[in-house]
């Protein structure tokens, strides 16, 4: 039994200073718009936290220091590939802040999250960040008619 499949890797990373996380609101014909974290694909000879400060940086302008894994977030498309999103934290960075052609990047308090115009499954996301019992998003469908299904482990 043939045991590789076909996967796209990903990262996303929650930049932090106390009650304040560094957001991105993303412009609509880039795709997945609304606010969320900065991130990105892991390119063929990076390793996973590469990808992530080197996507930290190309977003914000901020160059991130020692990121933490804190999570995966996966899925299973429809061609039977693997979507994968590895998720980080960190809050040792430098620089200025500046937006890329992604969008705009600011800082938000953590407790104002909830009722901005969040990108697409970014609430269930947000538990893997802040909930430290939860390492794992997953979604999945029975087929592709019927709608996601969430479970949080």
């Amino acid at each position: 039994m043939d045991r590789q499949i076909k996967a796209e890797l990903t990262n996303m990373c929650m930049v932090y200073e106390g009650s304040r996380v560094l957001v991105q609101k993303r412009r609509p014909e880039h795709g997945w718009p609304g606010v969320t974290f900065p991130g990105g694909h892991v390119e063929p000879g990076e390793s996973i936290t590469q990808s992530v400060i080197r996507e930290v940086w190309e977003e914000t302008g901020l160059t991130v220091a020692e990121p933490r894994l804190c999570g995966v977030k996966q899925w299973i498309e429809d061609d039977g590939s693997r979507y994968i999103v590895f998720l980080y934290k960190c809050n040792q960075f430098s620089g200025e802040l500046s937006a890329s052609e992604e969008g705009e990047v600011f800082w938000a308090e953590r407790a104002s999250l909830p009722g901005m115009n969040l990108s697409s499954g970014m609430e269930e996301t947000f538990r893997v960040f802040f909930e430290d019992d939860i390492s794992e998003l997953s979604y999945y469908r029975e087929d592709p008619d019927n709608d996601w299904q969430i479970v949080l482990e």
